[in-house]
Formats: structure tokens, sequence, C-alpha cells
């Protein structure tokens, strides 16, 4: 009996007999989250393994790497050696961009048609990649960053081009040649 109840269930699409994990709690989440942002927001704090003992001390349980995908999705940046918060809340967006791009950008290469690629200065490229994204240029696909390169997607060859234009004109260094 139990073999055929078995041979019934992996029948159908979708059933298993191994128990199935729950969603993970975002309100939890969310509580980190917001923890993480007051810490950074009052404090001149310099490491992950800081972040992780405060936020024990605040009643979570974290590890660095919890810690380090946390900050990647509030798209902090290190800047002269400490956490900071994205400062969205300015009212020149565009000004801001343009700041971070002639600070942090070395130059742009052209993939094909479809794929920007953005060299930064190291730890730089996630930073620029988030605000990319955030930019609301039509153009951009989406971004995929490492540690100082980026890769930006975009619709064609003509919106490869519109981009780096507006890169270079914003400050960011030059399309660099194929070497």
């Amino acid at each position: 009996m139990f073999m055929r109840i078995m041979a019934i269930l992996c029948a159908y699409p979708g059933s298993s007999t191994r128990s199935r994990t729950m969603p993970p709690d975002t309100t939890r989440r969310d509580q980190r989250l917001d923890a993480l942002r007051g810490i950074l927001a009052s404090g001149n704090v310099r490491g992950q393994g800081e972040l992780v003992d405060l936020l024990r001390g605040r009643g979570f349980t974290v590890t660095q790497s919890s810690v380090s995908r946390d900050l990647r999705a509030l798209a902090v940046a290190k800047v002269r050696g400490a956490y900071r918060l994205p400062t969205d809340a300015a009212p020149d967006r565009l000004a801001r961009l343009g700041e971070v791009l002639r600070d942090s950008v070395r130059g742009t290469v052209g993939a094909g048609a479809n794929l920007l690629v953005v060299h930064t200065v190291v730890g730089m490229a996630t930073r620029v990649g988030s605000l990319l994204d955030r930019s609301g240029w039509t153009e951009i696909l989406g971004t995929v960053a490492g540690d100082d390169t980026l890769f930006v997607a975009v619709g064609s060859l003509r919106d490869r081009k519109r981009v780096g234009a507006r890169l270079e004109q914003l400050g960011a260094a030059r399309e660099m040649e194929h070497a």
C-alpha cells in the first residue's frame, strides 16, 4: 500500500514526499535592515565584524555573510574606511551620480551591442551600479557588479552609445579602446 501511495504522489508534478522549507521571515529581515540603517546613521562603523557584534547586541542572529548581503541590499558604500548609507534624500540625484562617477569610474568599454563594461576603483562597482539602476535611464535594463567592474545591460547598440555618452557628460572617464 505504501509503495502505491508513493507512486501516486511522485506521478504529480510539484508533489514531493520531502518536507518543504518555510519562506523566509521577511518581517524579521526588515527589522534587521532598519536596525542596520540606524547603526550606520549614528556611527562610524569600519568593519563587518563590528556590525555583526552590534546587531547581535540588539538581539539579531547574524553572520558576516548575512551582514554582507544586507549591506549590498541597502547599497551601502565604504567611504574613507567607514560604511555609509546612500544619500537618496539629496535633492540633486544627477549631481550626486556625477560626483560618484568622477570619483569612481576609470573608464568604459563597449562589449557588443548590448553591454557596456564600466571599470571603477576597487570597491565602487556595486555603488555605481546601484546608482545607475535607480537613475531612471530607460536605456539601462540592469547591472551586474563585481568589486571593480560593472556590466551594464542595454537594449541596443544605440542605447549603449547613449549611456556611454551620458556617463562621460557626468564626468566618468572616456570610453577605452579594447586592448
